[in-house]
């Protein structure tokens, strides 16, 4: 039996299941993920806890990671400092991690020094990701990672995160590209102007003759 790591409403997501977030602009899902991190308030149960009355940074440091649409990595700093920047780790275990993602994100690793608003639009994302590693979340959260970026970083940047859910993590990953999302999801969840409008294992959903209107908001 899995046992939910996060619980908002009607939303529930368990180690190591991937669940796509579907939606049209002005769906709600960025909306929800602010309110998982505690951007916005709401009912919501972490790890078994209820977080509902606890800061951001509380969240984060129970096991959440974040990669917020359009990147926004720290332009200025570079790739080895906006990862020094996401951790609360001691130092040296900072260190080891840091150097740990430059390992596993090779793209990165060549340029440690580089300063983020000189890298490729696949490589800030990338360092997001990275970013959002630092700190082995239990949930990571996704809000339209593929946008504006290259297929082949697209089959990379997902590719990732089916390892990430085979090795426990829950994701919830939200995206307006259904087809994408759901080719690497357990489940899907179609919102709607913030109220959610289908449930379905992945397959069901892409095979699903309404889904496009659904997504539209139909």
């Amino acid at each position: 039996m899995s046992v939910p790591v996060l619980q908002l409403g009607e939303l529930s997501v368990a180690g190591g299941e991937t669940v796509a977030l579907l939606g049209g602009n002005g769906a709600g899902k960025t909306t929800l993920i602010e309110t998982i991190l505690g951007f916005r308030a709401g009912p919501v149960t972490l790890f078994g806890r209820d977080v509902s009355s606890l800061s951001v940074e509380a969240r984060v440091r129970l096991g959440v990671g974040y990669v917020p649409e359009r990147r926004r990595v720290f332009a200025g700093l570079t790739v080895r400092e906006n990862l020094e920047a996401a951790s609360f780790l001691p130092a040296a275990d900072r260190r080891r991690r840091v150097e740990e993602m430059l390992g596993l994100f090779p793209m990165l690793g060549e340029r440690p020094a580089a300063r983020a608003w000189l890298l490729s639009g696949g490589q800030q994302q990338m360092l997001a990701l990275a970013r959002a590693l630092m700190n082995r979340p239990r949930l990571l959260l996704l809000d339209e990672p593929t946008l504006g970026l290259a297929p082949v970083v697209v089959a990379d940047l997902l590719g990732r995160l089916g390892a990430m859910a085979a090795a426990g993590t829950a994701i919830l990953l939200a995206e307006q590209r259904a087809g994408l999302a759901l080719g690497v999801a357990h489940r899907g969840i179609v919102l709607s102007r913030g109220r959610i409008v289908r449930v379905g294992s992945a397959r069901e959903l892409a095979r699903d003759p309404a889904l496009a209107d659904l997504m539209a908001g139909a």
